[in-house]
């Protein structure tokens, strides 16, 4: 397999600074080395904004945008990535910037990270559990709930069913009529 990456940098490898996924490397696209990339950003072609996105070791990748596939989904060139088998060596890599390269949120927007972990009670102060994760496939953003015996609930991540997002406070409140499972 080719290198992708240049020498990384020793303030990124000394450094403890919170990282942000992006996207992910999700299959390889023909066979001179092109990949297929999932954005995660709310604008997907906002993910060719950072030059040089890097993996959890570090390795930094640079995109060279090729082709749209779907509305998240590119179809890029990564510099050293030639082959087909090079490509596919890199399916499912996460990758990242340092949070603090990320624009600041308005009010009322929240990265789906900072989410994770956050206690949701109900409007009647009813522990439910914690957010698992927040999904989307294309029809808007869902809460998946994790309650403290395993089971899983979902909610459509709307004001209407998600009054209060206090992430100073590490809580969600929701309202119980909409919970589904």
């Amino acid at each position: 397999m080719t290198d992708t990456s240049e020498s990384t940098p020793k303030e990124q490898i000394s450094t403890k600074r919170e990282l942000s996924c992006l996207g992910e490397i999700t299959a390889p696209h023909g066979v001179r080395g092109a990949v297929r990339i999932r954005s995660f950003t709310q604008d997907p072609a906002s993910i060719f904004n950072y030059p040089e996105l890097f993996d959890k070791k570090g390795k930094i990748y640079k995109l060279k945008y090729f082709a749209t596939k779907q509305n998240n989904v590119f179809v890029v060139t990564i510099d050293g990535i030639k082959t087909c088998n090079d490509a596919e060596a890199l399916r499912s890599t996460k990758l990242y910037v340092y949070r603090d390269q990320l624009p600041e949120t308005e009010e009322d927007e929240f990265y789906y990270e900072d989410l994770i972990g956050l206690v949701v009670i109900t409007t009647d102060n009813e522990e439910i559990g914690t957010v698992n994760s927040i999904i989307n496939h294309g029809a808007g953003d869902i809460l998946e709930i994790r309650t403290s015996t395993n089971n899983f609930h979902t909610l459509p991540f709307l004001k209407e069913s998600v009054p209060t997002v206090n992430i100073k406070e590490g809580k969600i409140t929701i309202n119980k009529d909409y919970l589904m499972n």
